[in-house]
């Protein structure tokens, strides 16, 4: 197939990336260009990924990968201590970043979208690639319309470094766009530990952050009401319930000129 979309995966020995990879190569319209990792440099990722070569080698400079090889999208599965140089990174150097890693911070999305406009490329930013949990973000939105007190309990795997979660974070701010409020009734609270009600949003909502192994993605929503309670609840028991939004993001990104924050956006 002609004119496949060139793709590159920053963390890709990582177990997001290397499932982005699985992905990308079961594809026709996708070409997966360059793998990008600190460890495993100069070996053949398709051997790591799938016990086959796929003539990729990983390299360990993302900038070198964009300045030697031909690449139309990046999808970045890092840190949080990376993602906000590597996007720009991507953005300056003529190629579409799709961005799965969390912990950018308001200002650093405002600046990314600046730059995406100045540059005239398309890019995605997603707190979350799971369709069902987009969907938890706007069934919330909308419950919160109707509820006046809500709390959000996130569980992650043990080595997720950022708290709370994009996802946590990202329905937080769909259901303030609802209600300016939560919790106004609450009486005053003293904490025998300190944190037990968790972190507090500009709108008063709780938000609650799990580190457990076993775990990979999960969250609830609960909303509480006289007589009553609603729970909305999105589990991710393997990677696997990411790739078709990341799929979806590489191939949207090629046809915008502009920034998008949550994959609810483009559904």
């Amino acid at each position: 197939m002609t004119n496949k979309i060139k793709v590159a995966v920053s963390g890709a020995c990582g177990k997001m990336g290397q499932a982005v990879i699985k992905a990308i190569n079961a594809e026709a319209d996708l070409e997966l260009v360059s793998a990008i990792d600190i460890t495993n440099t100069g070996k053949d990722i398709g051997e790591i990924v799938e016990n086959k070569s796929c003539d990729v080698l990983i390299e360990n400079s993302l900038e070198n990968a964009l300045k030697t090889k031909e690449i139309d999208v990046v999808v970045d599965f890092t840190n949080p201590d990376l993602v906000f140089e590597n996007t720009k990174l991507i953005l300056e150097n003529g190629a579409r970043p799709v961005i799965g890693t969390t912990g950018l911070t308001e200002s650093q999305l405002e600046e990314l979208k600046k730059l995406s406009e100045q540059k005239i490329l398309g890019a995605l930013v997603a707190p979350n690639f799971a369709v069902g949990a987009v969907l938890m973000m706007m069934f919330s939105q909308k419950a919160a319309k109707y509820f006046s007190n809500a709390e959000i309990i996130e569980l992650h795997h043990n080595n997720k470094k950022d708290a709370p979660s994009g996802t946590a974070i990202k329905t937080a701010q769909l259901m303030t766009q609802e209600r300016a409020e939560f919790g106004k009734d609450n009486c005053p609270e003293v904490e025998t530990y300190k944190g037990s009600r968790g972190g507090v949003t500009e709108s008063n909502i709780h938000i609650h952050s799990v580190r457990l192994p076993g775990f990979i993605a999960h969250q609830e929503v609960i909303f509480g009401a006289a007589g009553q309670a609603l729970t909305i609840r999105h589990d991710s028991f393997d990677r696997i319930s990411f790739m078709p939004g990341v799929i979806l993001g590489i191939r949207h990104v090629m046809t915008i000129d502009s920034f998008v924050y949550g994959l609810e956006n483009i559904l």
